[in-house]
């Protein structure tokens, strides 16, 4: 099989790999997205250099494009490895002053797969730190028919256990950045001096390192507590997902 063969079958299993995942229900759709995306790029490099073989413009282009991809895939490369190295952390000795649980998605009242890991994840980890206070943090979207603290809170309400009071609910935010702004007034109401307080964040494991950088720019110090999903694919797709946010949050969301 030549040459050329083999990279026409490749760019037909892209494009067909890239619109099954867009198309099917099934979590990848960044996935999909990306091979799309990676087709196009190779088209456009394809193009670049028939120009290039043509003309001395063509051949400039060709390598300014060639040296933009390397340089794109080395910076999404490194930002990939501190994103997989933060979700690794285990920090449960630390001691902390509360605990944020930043939620995730509800299908109706059913928690979804992420919001269950980390519904799980929290659980595990006050039992090790029963004596602080907990928000719950998260609103109510399209298609949930109660808010995502209130679903945690479900889950982790345990009867006849006074300690379910310190389990507060944050039910106004919408992203990551309200999670952190409205749960930092909730403790604040508490008592909690949150300038000088050690905050520990239970969120996914491919999240902790965008949620950290969140958070210091809002003024909280935090520790990562991470949680991990039942599916090596789908942790695969957000965690590739993930870099391109923090690409995102670091040169458009300033607040």
């Amino acid at each position: 099989m030549t040459a050329k063969r083999l990279r026409r079958i490749g760019r037909l299993a892209l494009a067909c790999a890239g619109l099954a995942l867009v198309s099917i229900p099934n979590g990848m759709k960044f996935t999909g997205y990306f091979l799309l995306g990676t087709l196009a790029i190779w088209y456009c490099g394809m193009y670049l250099h028939r120009w290039g073989k043509r003309s001395r413009r063509g051949q400039a282009c060709y390598r300014v494009f060639l040296a933009g991809l390397g340089l794109g895939i080395v910076c999404l490369a490194g930002i990939e490895v501190a994103v997989v190295f933060r979700g690794e952390a285990d920090n449960s000795a630390i001691p902390v002053d509360a605990v944020i649980v930043l939620g995730a998605g509800v299908n109706g009242e059913t928690p979804s797969a992420a919001l269950w890991s980390r519904i799980r994840a929290a659980e595990d980890y006050l039992e090790i730190h029963p004596d602080v206070p907990v928000v719950l943090s998260g609103g109510q979207g399209a298609g949930e028919a109660i808010s995502e603290a209130e679903a945690m809170r479900r889950a982790l309400w345990k009867e006849d256990r006074a300690e379910n009071a310190r389990l507060l609910l944050e039910e106004r935010s919408t992203n990551t950045a309200e999670n952190f702004r409205f749960s930092k007034a909730l403790l604040e109401e508490w008592g909690l001096d949150t300038g000088r307080a050690t905050i520990a964040v239970v969120t996914n494991d491919f999240h902790c390192f965008r949620a950290h950088m969140i958070a210091r720019r809002q003024g909280l110090k935090t520790i990562d507590v991470p949680a991990e999903l039942p599916w090596w694919w789908l942790t695969a797709n957000y965690y590739l997902r993930e870099a391109f946010a923090v690409v995102k949050t670091s040169l458009f969301d300033l607040n």
